[in-house]
Formats: structure tokens, sequence, C-alpha cells
């Protein structure tokens, strides 16, 4: 991996933090918050400047960042604090960071369909056949597939875009599925559909058909695919829970700058190489924002959960307490972070 590769790793990766501090940082200034600090970073600061009531400090250790606001862990008498806001005020502050991260992950979606040129829907155009025998070797055109069909749902999961036909059929553990089409009009359920090139035996044995790009062919598949993206996050999170996929399987940020690295270098045109960074991008920025939305204790998610708990007490829970949850949750996700790095830089060592 080149070091230009790796610069474009780093810069993305620090795109995507600044984005998710700046929408907390933004939305409690319009809130009229007291921000102390935003730092983009962990660890030991390389570069402070004060510029009003607010430090801005960029640390040593590309693994997060913060917006550290008054009143937010504890008690204060500052009228401008955090905790003395209103719990909607507070509630828009939390969703803030997240909420960006979504947003940036749709604008690259679009921006990445854009440069792609063209997008596919999800109806059958026409099966593959043998370049010498002109045979059909689709299976799933022998099982009840037809061209015409738009595809709707795989073994009870909506299709929403290609992003979820790729996801299903390459995760899949069943040789057989059932998919609903719609055909003429009508829906129509095939009990029994296999798919697999008889040729190379990949799963995707068929083509859909292409779409002009207009601007609301664009917009609404950007935004299908943005949710798309987001549920395949939520099912590698339930597969990781239930021990499909474990520790191993994790990566990092050193990993997800190697893996950006490595995306920068695919294909051989400028266009190619954009277009392979903003699509991981964008399901980097999409994972941060769902992943920030989990109830686990220091995340934003955990925060909104205590917020929802004191609008429905109409009464907060004591900050020291809550301060407590959230910093043993942070020491716990340091520790992880610790051990995903380390992993991390072993494979990268044995690459």
């Amino acid at each position: 991996m080149s070091i230009l590769s790796i610069l474009i790793a780093l810069l993305v990766f620090f795109a995507i933090v600044v984005l998710h501090e700046l929408g907390h940082f933004t939305v409690a200034k319009l809130c009229g918050v007291k921000v102390n600090k935003f730092a983009i970073g962990m660890g030991p600061a390389i570069l402070k400047h004060q510029k009003g009531e607010t430090e801005y400090s960029l640390r040593l250790l590309p693994i997060g960042g913060y917006c550290a606001m008054e009143g937010e862990d504890g008690s204060s008498p500052d009228p401008r604090a955090f905790m003395n806001k209103p719990v909607w005020q507070r509630m828009l502050v939390v969703l803030a960071g997240p909420v960006m991260n979504l947003i940036l992950g749709f604008v690259l979606i679009l921006i990445t369909t854009l440069l792609f040129g063209s997008l596919g829907n999800l109806t059958v155009a026409d099966f593959r056949y043998d370049p010498d025998t002109n045979e059909c070797i689709s299976t799933c055109a022998d099982t009840g597939l037809q061209v015409g069909d738009t595809i709707l749902k795989i073994d009870g999961m909506r299709i929403l875009t290609d992003t979820d036909l790729s996801y299903k059929l390459s995760s899949s553990e069943n040789d057989t599925m059932e998919v609903v089409v719609r055909r003429d009009g009508k829906k129509v359920t095939l009990d029994a559909v296999t798919f697999r090139n008889k040729l190379n035996d990949t799963r995707l044995d068929f083509y859909v058909e292409s779409v002009k790009l207009t601007p609301w062919s664009v917009i609404s598949y950007s935004f299908l695919d943005t949710i798309s993206t987001g549920r395949l996050i939520w099912s590698s999170l339930r597969d990781l829970v239930t021990g499909k996929y474990g520790f191993h399987d994790l990566s990092g940020p050193v990993g997800i700058v190697s893996t950006i690295g490595e995306a920068a270098s695919y294909g051989e045109t400028f266009k190619q190489h954009l277009t392979s960074v903003l699509s991981l991008a964008s399901f980097i920025t999409v994972n941060v924002g769902i992943f920030n939305l989990l109830p686990i204790p220091a995340l934003d998610g955990a925060r909104l959960v205590f917020l929802v708990v004191e609008a429905i007490r109409r009464k907060p829970i004591p900050p020291e307490k809550e301060g407590m949850v959230h910093f043993a949750g942070m020491a716990l996700l340091f520790l992880l972070m610790i051990a995903v790095t380390f992993q991390d830089i072993t494979r990268l060592f044995q690459k």
C-alpha cells in the first residue's frame, strides 16, 4: 500500500470523525449550549487553539473525537450547561452526530451513483448463457424466475436495491430460496428458486435492467441504498451477537485505514479509484452513525436512552450516576479498541 493510499485513507477517516463531532457541536451551539472543548482524535493534544469559550484541538490518536459540553456528565450552575437545557434540545444535540454520518453516507452514495454513470433496478433483464454453446447456465431460470420479474423479497427479506440483492444471495446458507416477484402487475411467490451460475458456481446468475439516470432516480436510489446499507450493518451486528462472526472479524481504526487504502488502489483509472474509496467511505460512515445509536454506555444511543427515561419520568437521572455509567462504558470501549487495534497491527505485519 502506497503512502498516497494511506494519506487518502486517513483523510477519509478524519472527515467521517470531524463531521460526526461537528454535528454535535453545531446543534449544541444552535441550542445555546456552552461547548468547552472540540477535539479530533484522542490522547495528548498535538495542536490547540482557544477561540472564545471553546478550546479546539487535534490529538495524537486518530480513533475518534469528542465535543465536551458544560454540564454534560455532572451538575453545573451555568444556565447554558447541557444538563440545564430542555430534554428535546438535548435529544437533538445527541442525535446530531449519528444523523450527520447517515446524511454523509447518503451524499457519498449519490456521488458514487453519478460517477458510476448507470444504475440497475430489480427487474430481471436476461439470464446468463454459455458463450460457446449459447446454453442457459442460470439455474434460477430453471426454477421459476422469468425475464421481466421484479424481485420484491427473498426468504422474507424486502429487497430495496442491488445492495440487498447481492448481500442476500451471498450470505444465505439455503440452496433454494422463496422469492416474491411482481409479474404482470401481480405478486407471485416462487417457493424454491435456486441461484447458481453453472459455469463458475456463483449465485448472481442473471442480469437486471439498467435505469436511466435522472435527478429522481439517483436521489431515490441513493436514499434506498442508504437504508439497505444500514440494514446490512444491523444484520452484521446481529450475526456478531449470535456468534456467526467473532472477535477476529472486527476491525478498528488501523484496520479501517488499511482497508480504505486498499480501496484507493483498486482499479486502473482515477475514476475507478475514487468510486471505490467513496463506496467504502459511505459504508463506513453509515456504520459509524448506526453504531453510535446503539444503547451502549458512552455512546450517543445510551445518552438518548437516559434522556427518554427522563422525559417519561419528568425527572432527570442524577448526572453523577449517569456519568459513572458512561465512564465505565468508555473504559470498556477503550479496552476493546486497544485489543482490536493490536489485532489490526498484527494483520498488517502478517501481510
